[in-house]
């Protein structure tokens, strides 16, 4: 695979050198370029209905809304974002920050996103200095290359170099893939955890994400028409391909019986115990998820289950009652699919009982849904459960990769901290594709007495 691999790394290194001597504004200009490559409209529609047809996962409407709001919330992130020599300076400190390329970025991008993943990590790689070396998913591959060569079109019109930008040839291997990841400076990985444990493991310097498997709490005080539309609307993105779409749903039992008429109303369909345990045996038919229901519409859904009920077939989304968490309990798991589990909370701190239990299973570190209107169970969940993100009265699939109405960073790559074996929580953005060098210069004396720092120690347990 080095064969493959290396000459790719080496165009990389001396179009990186290059791209290095470049000032803010000409960054700032190949940044623009390469978001412009997959927002153009044309493109854009391209790009989305390659990904549907090669994949077979998703909606085209969905992944042209995605490809774009994405990629414009990025560049809005970006712009005016100093990426280039001085960026910060702290006079009382006597420090100088300075940014620094981190040389050739290995992206490892999935198969559910792969015109928006790829877009996004080339463009932080690019307002880095970088260069960036893609290995897509396999299904992904077509839709990538299609990506790129809109990319080096808008790059040509620049005169800067194509080689900052390139991928894996087909066939994609996972041998390709390693080797790629062995040779480049920085691995930055979104998809299976094997992918991400993989670049943790290549001996290379790499950022990868945790599994989602979100659950969204509906309190006694939320408004429960809004809940459950914006958990529909959630619930059935791009059908599901999203991992921050809600797989649970916890409503403490106060509410119950009027919410799930709500979630009803927002066009979900709730099975019978026989009708679950029928979804079950589809879905899992060898105690793991078939691939066959991965981001399929719950009519589709519904049909593969051999569920004949009317209501099926004006269904967006399905919902089966749950009451357990783990390998025995299928549903409570990242589904990938317009398939909601439905638990009943006795109370608040049931519910987080709840939420804690489905996240030692799956999800950890990921993040978590509120709808409620009181601050302190809004707070709470932030100082107790296992999530790098508490999302508060929104569209959970577009509120956590940033949005226009949170402050959250535009990203498709969200870090779960060490709760889910991570080495970052924050939404993957423009700085972790840069090295930060600090000039350090002498200032005042700033040494404490001892008594500042010991003296209530000493007060209370002497010296």
């Amino acid at each position: 695979m080095d064969k493959i691999v290396t000459p790719l790394i080496e165009a990389a290194r001396i179009a990186q050198h290059h791209y290095e001597t470049y000032d803010q504004a000409a960054v700032d200009a190949v940044v623009t370029a390469a978001g412009w490559a997959i927002m153009h409209p044309e493109h854009n529609r391209i790009l989305a209905e390659m990904a549907v047809r090669d994949t077979g996962l998703g909606v085209v409407e969905d992944k042209i809304t995605k490809n774009h709001r994405k990629t414009l919330g990025l560049l809005r992130d970006l712009k005016g974002a100093k990426s280039v020599g001085v960026i910060a300076e702290y006079p009382e400190l006597g420090i100088v920050e300075i940014a620094r390329p981190v040389g050739v970025v290995a992206a490892i991008t999935p198969s559910t996103n792969p015109g928006a993943t790829p877009a996004n990590k080339i463009i932080n790689a690019l307002k880095g200095r970088n260069a960036v070396i893609i290995a897509p998913s396999p299904k992904g591959a077509t839709t990538c290359a299609a990506l790129l060569g809109y990319i080096h079109a808008e790059l040509d019109k620049l005169g800067a170099p194509p080689d900052l930008v390139q991928m894996l040839p087909a066939p994609i291997t996972k041998d390709a893939t390693h080797a790629l990841m062995r040779q480049a400076d920085l691995v930055v990985a979104t998809g299976s955890q094997a992918n991400v444990r993989a670049a943790y493991a290549s001996g290379t310097p790499a950022f990868g994400v945790g599994a989602g498997n979100v659950a969204a709490i509906i309190d006694r005080s939320a408004n429960l028409a809004d809940a459950a539309a914006k958990i529909a609307c959630s619930k059935t993105f791009d059908n599901a391909t999203s991992c921050s779409s809600e797989n649970s749903v916890v409503i403490i039992d106060a509410i119950y019986a009027s919410a799930l008429p709500a979630l009803a109303a927002a066009g979900g369909v709730l099975l019978t115990a026989a009708e679950k345990a029928q979804l079950q045996a589809a879905m899992w038919p060898d105690g793991k998820l078939a691939s066959t229901f991965t981001a399929q519409q719950a009519p589709r859904i519904a049909q593969l289950a051999g569920l004949e009920r009317d209501a099926f077939r004006t269904a967006r989304f399905l919902m089966v009652e749950e009451a357990g968490a783990g390998p025995g309990f299928p549903f409570s798991g990242e589904k990938l699919s317009p398939v909601l589990a439905v638990y009943r909370a006795r109370d608040f701190d049931h519910a987080c009982d709840i939420v804690a239990e489905i996240y030692a299973y799956q999800g950890a570190g990921h993040s978590v849904g509120i709808h409620s209107a009181d601050d302190e169970h809004i707070l709470r969940l932030g100082l107790e459960l296992p999530v790098s993100r508490v999302i508060v009265n929104q569209i959970h699939c577009y509120a956590t990769g940033g949005s226009f109405d949170n402050g959250l960073p535009f990203s498709l790559s969200m870090g779960c901290g060490t709760w889910g074996r991570n080495n970052f929580s924050d939404n993957m953005n423009y700085r972790h594709y840069l090295n930060i060098t600090r000039i350090s210069r002498k200032i005042a004396p700033r040494e404490p007495a001892l008594e500042d720092i010991f003296g209530e120690h000493f007060s209370k347990y002497g010296r």
